[in-house]
């Protein structure tokens, strides 16, 4: 702690000033109807003192003594307007009225003002709303938080329908996804054709793309910070929805009206039962689905003091018959508690429980055997935000986290001819200090500097190896339960800084140095819910990467339009890939020995025009970007292309509102095909054809585009319910996009191979009802 506050003590030298006759408004701003905090609600006491909410509602500006027009918004919101004579500290705690959702207002609000955070040095950060998660057509109608992501600039899809991305040149693993504060270690369902997020049950959404604050650390290149709804502490609503594959409720309410709430909601899949009709007993056996729970309470304890429990549980199901099952799933849980200890001063504790497990049987002859794995997280985290006066605001904080991975058993009957084989369980603890200050030095200029230290201990009882450059073990040292193998402690350095020229456009700039131990191991082609996670050791050593961007930003036609453009550079440090040949599912424990180490680079260009407002809203996005690698004993040690490297990206989304019952929609994709290995060459070895490779990812995918379409149409509503259908066209103009390719011999001449291409997707329709009552 005295580290702590030392490091807050310096980043406060030279910036903190004091006034005399200054005193400080706070309070929290709700919403009306829900009761519900705002998250990132502008509070302004004229053009000159601005802040945000932050991310529990909460704000403080410090004014010198007098009178103010005091202006709180937020989108969706009617704004509330005051005169504030402020003569002593101030406590006004606000409920914002949802604004009426007719045709003729959305018309008028196309008159908006400009953006608030062209002031702010946080760049490369997109928000997106639930109304975008709603009109965005996605695969089979599932609305989908990450789907829409996807289609923002530098933000990659990692396939097909897919629900990974990459981010600025990172790989998938190199993502931090968090659901209040509990890390999601796989955020895919239907292996990866949608995701974890019931977007029915969601708050809001924000990703980091670049400089990302210090409170985050433990991936390279974002973070998605998801926070679930509160619950309505005014009145019980009940929503649901029933699609072509899936079905959902989402039940709220007060628990005592004003001061606390609950929130449960539910989604299942439903495709296993239609394979029940079958007669065939091969179909008809088989199992496909997943469901998810979301469920949250809050209780106001006092003034001061507010009290959160929220939890999330999904799990997939695969199953061919009695002779193969695959489960996967994610278990989070979060007990936080927010407390003001003045009206500059908020703090947040909060203990988060995390667990990611798959299990996959076998029974196949006298082969019968299960695998198990999973990686477990018991979480510690206290937060401070000290709103020091009208120009700095701290915050800082501490994190320990403590890791158990089971990278995978094998355990199976007597009768079966598969032995046991237990591989080590792997501890380790995660620990961080932080703290970073936002400094507004002028009306014009404002700065963000902080810093993140991190110290990662690597834990016995286990095995640890030295291994030659062969790959080859050379000796194995043992380690006791608790004993300290190694940390790694490593500075993390973050700094952002923004210009405003008028009240119109900015430029910023920014540099983060982040570093990750938690390491995603799978040499296949893409994601699989069986890709094994695994620690920094003696051998593997943390992840490093270092990013600068550059970003300008500007508001066209009063607002109306949203301009901006970015660029990065970044570098990363031990990056891993895979030995020619290697086997990472061998059940080795010496994982390392499949393991080659070197270094990366990540640049590009991206460009967002956005409307938010008007009959017609939406975005086009494009990005222009390269990602390589580097590493001794792969393609001679010259640069590579990196499996996630595309060059040209671009996403098309338009929203247009018909008229009060009809909303349509549409998007459009296109990117370059995927980097990948494929065969240079083919020997026969006793009529056996075997394939050699030589440049790694020295070829490409064909080119990908989609067209999507769907519609929403609002059926009668009455005062206390409201129904609508939703119907969406997944790849419209039926465009067969290779999900695989895939080398044989020709059956007419062996001594030719033939490619053969398999697309998973043509033209997918589907129609959902979705209702709400209250």
């Amino acid at each position: 702690m005295k580290i702590l506050l030392l490091g807050a003590l310096v980043l406060l030298m030279g910036t903190t000033s004091f006034a005399q006759n200054k005193f400080t408004v706070s309070g929290t701003v709700k919403s009306a109807s829900k009761g519900e905090t705002i998250i990132g609600a502008t509070v302004s006491a004229g053009a000159n003192h601005v802040t945000r909410t932050n991310e529990y509602g909460f704000y403080s500006l410090t004014l010198p003594e007098g009178t103010y027009p005091l202006v709180i918004s937020s989108v969706s919101f009617t704004a509330y307007s005051d005169s504030l004579n402020l003569r002593k500290n101030t406590v006004v705690n606000i409920d914002l009225l949802d604004a009426e959702q007719t045709l003729e207002e959305v018309v008028i609000s196309s008159t908006a003002s400009n953006r608030r955070s062209l002031g702010s040095p946080q760049m490369g950060m997109e928000k997106i709303s639930p109304q975008d998660i709603k009109n965005v057509p996605v695969l089979l109608g599932e609305k989908d938080a990450i789907k829409v992501l996807q289609l923002l600039p530098g933000i990659k899809s990692a396939g097909e329908g897919n629900s990974g991305m990459y981010v600025r040149g990172g790989a998938a693993d190199q993502n931090l996804i968090l659901l209040d504060e509990a890390t999601v270690y796989n955020a895919s369902h239907l292996l990866g054709f949608f995701s974890t997020f019931n977007s029915d049950a969601v708050k809001d959404i924000a990703v980091y793309k670049a400089g990302m604050p210090a409170q985050y650390g433990g991936r390279l290149s974002s973070v998605l910070d998801i926070k679930m709804n509160d619950g309505n502490n005014q009145d019980f609503n009940v929503s649901g929805g029933v699609g072509l594959i899936s079905a959902k409720l989402n039940v709220e309410g007060p628990i005592q009206k004003g001061k606390s709430s609950f929130l449960v909601s539910g989604r299942r899949t439903y495709a296993d039962m239609f394979l029940k009709l079958s007669n065939d007993s091969s179909i008809n056996t088989n199992q496909l689905y997943f469901y998810d729970f979301n469920a949250k309470m809050n209780y106001q304890l006092g003034e001061k003091d507010r009290l959160y429990i929220s939890g999330y549980l999904g799990n997939d199901h695969l199953g061919v018959g009695d002779l193969f099952g695959l489960d996967w799933g994610n278990t989070t849980g979060t007990l936080r508690w927010n407390h003001i200890f003045n009206n500059k001063l908020f703090s947040n504790t909060s203990l988060i429980y995390s667990n990611y497990k798959y299990k996959i049987g076998i029974n196949s002859g006298a082969d019968i055997f299960d695998i198990f794995s999973n990686i477990r997280d018991y979480n510690l985290k206290q937060e401070f935000q000290w709103y020091l006066n009208n120009k700095n605001s701290l915050r800082f904080g501490l994190n320990s986290t403590y890791h158990t991975i089971r990278p995978g058993e094998v355990t199976s009957p007597d009768s079966s001819s598969v032995n046991d084989k237990l591989m080590q369980k792997r501890y380790s603890l995660d620990n961080a200090v932080f703290a970073t200050n936002t400094w507004k030095a002028s009306d014009k200029f404002s700065l963000t500097y902080g810093l993140r230290l991190s110290a990662f201990s690597i834990l016995g009882e286990g095995d640890f190896y030295n291994i030659d450059g062969e790959g080859k073990v050379l000796d194995t040292v043992h380690y006791k339960s608790g004993e300290v193998v190694k940390t790694y402690l490593n500075l993390e350095p973050r700094l952002a800084a923004s210009y405003q020229f008028n009240n119109s456009s900015s430029v910023k700039a920014s540099y983060v140095r982040n570093t990750q131990n938690l390491h995603l191991i799978a040499n296949s082609t893409s994601s699989t819910p069986t890709d094994k996670w695994v620690a920094s050791t003696n051998i593997i050593k943390p992840e490093i990467s270092d990013q600068f961007s550059l970003g300008y930003y500007k508001d066209l036609r009063d607002g109306l339009y949203e301009l901006n453009v970015e660029t990065y550079y970044k570098t990363m440090q031990n990056q891993i890939d895979y030995r020619d040949g290697a086997d990472v599912y061998n059940g080795n424990n010496a994982i390392e020995s499949e393991l080659l180490f070197g270094k990366g680079r990540a640049y590009g260009v991206e460009w967002l025009l956005r409307k938010r407002t008007g009959r017609l809203s939406g975005w086009i996005s494009y990005t222009l970007s390269k990602t390589e690698r580097q590493i001794n004993g792969i393609n001679n040690g010259d640069w590579y292309n990196a499996r996630q490297d595309r060059t040209h990206d671009i996403a098309i989304v338009a929203m247009y509102q018909l008229n009060k019952k009809w909303t349509l929609s549409a998007n459009w994709v296109y990117y370059t095909g995927d980097a990948v290995t494929f065969p240079a060459g083919k020997y026969i070895i006793d009529d056996q054809t075997t394939y050699y490779y030589t440049e790694r990812n020295g070829y490409r995918m064909p080119n990908y585009h989609r067209l999507d379409l769907g519609a929403t149409m609002q059926l009668k509503q009455r005062k206390r319910w409201s129904s609508e259908l939703t119907f969406s066209l997944y790849n419209a103009y039926g465009r067969e996009n290779a999900y695989t390719i895939e080398f044989q011999d020709s059956k007419d001449d062996p001594n030719k191979t033939v490619a053969n291409q398999l697309a998973i997707f043509k033209f997918i329709p589907s129609v959902s009802y979705n209702f709400k009552f209250k």
